[in-house]
């Protein structure tokens, strides 16, 4: 069967492991399936960018052998695109603007939690808004590949969630829905973090009339601590040695659940990928949110 996947970092710093975990994962997906697989670079926040990032990530995907189809699409060339489709959404009554302020949610909510203030009363003109867009009374629910049934309670006003901030910048959540929309991704593979997003991000396909792709999260990776590997927990860049890309390689086989042969750990990373795409079964990553890898002998 014939599929299409993506890899979609945001430009904030260098890939490092749990990087190359959604990667790898979501290319053996795509390729055992002799399917597509597809980069897009979500930079769309540049207070948080770093210069240089998205060609550092680039770079250090091609040497790994993760090579993908078509050109590198960046979210930043795409904002007229995202510009309608909120415009769209306004337009139907589907989304609104909202001029809360944390603090003004605090004093509102103990947890800052947003109460639906402005689904029912309108900023003033002039007011500088975020737009929110509706989630629905009913239940949201899907079919995760990796993590099986998962089921989110309606929430009405209260799980309204912001599509553009009040930056003036573009959210994720529209964006993202958007692009796959655009790209024909019917086959997303990400880390478990993002799991919780998953419904909005189906409320939003449903708003704008777009196909849901089906998805699948894997374990993340963690820290001594049980954090997330990520930047703000300093997690190191990758090696680009071929040592090191070997052995990251197959690390990350051996996290997924692949079962990996020891042998195929001296072998070369394109060896290892091969391996990979041949031997890849999702029934076997671990359904869980996250694995602390073990140290390397």
């Amino acid at each position: 069967m014939n599929c299409t996947g993506r890899f979609a970092p945001s430009p904030t710093g260098p890939l490092h492991f749990g990087s190359l975990m959604a990667a790898l994962a979501s290319f053996l997906d795509s390729r055992s399936q002799s399917g597509r697989w597809l980069l897009r670079i979500e930079d769309l926040d540049p207070p948080r960018e770093v210069p240089g990032a998205s060609d550092n990530i680039i770079r250090t995907l091609a040497h790994y052998g993760l090579e993908w189809d078509d050109q590198v699409l960046f979210q930043s060339d795409r904002l007229s695109i995202y510009r309608k489709n909120l415009d769209a959404l306004i337009s139907q009554g589907l989304a609104y603007p909202c001029s809360c302020t944390r603090s003004e949610m605090k004093r509102r909510d103990a947890l800052a939690l947003y109460d639906g203030h402005c689904r029912t009363h309108t900023p003033r003109p002039g007011t500088q808004c975020a737009v929110r867009a509706l989630y629905p009374a009913e239940d949201v629910q899907f079919h995760d590949r990796i993590q099986g049934n998962r089921l989110y309670p309606g929430q009405d006003g209260r799980g309204d969630f912001v599509i553009f901030r009040r930056d003036q910048l573009f959210a994720y959540q529209l964006a993202v829905v958007v692009d796959d929309a655009y790209q024909r991704v019917d086959q997303v593979v990400r880390g478990f973090d993002l799991i919780d997003e998953t419904p909005r991000q189906i409320v939003l396909q449903k708003h704008l009339g777009l196909v849901t792709p089906s998805y699948a999260h894997i374990p993340v990776a963690t820290n001594a601590e049980g954090q997330k590997l990520s930047k703000q927990t300093y997690a190191p860049a990758l090696s680009d040695s071929d040592q090191d890309r070997s052995r990251n390689l197959y690390f990350a086989l051996e996290i997924l659940g692949q079962n990996p042969p020891a042998a195929l750990r001296e072998e070369a990373a394109q060896t290892i990928l091969e391996w990979g795409v041949s031997n890849w079964h999702i029934e076997a990553v671990p359904r869980q949110p996250g694995v602390r890898p073990k140290e390397w002998s």
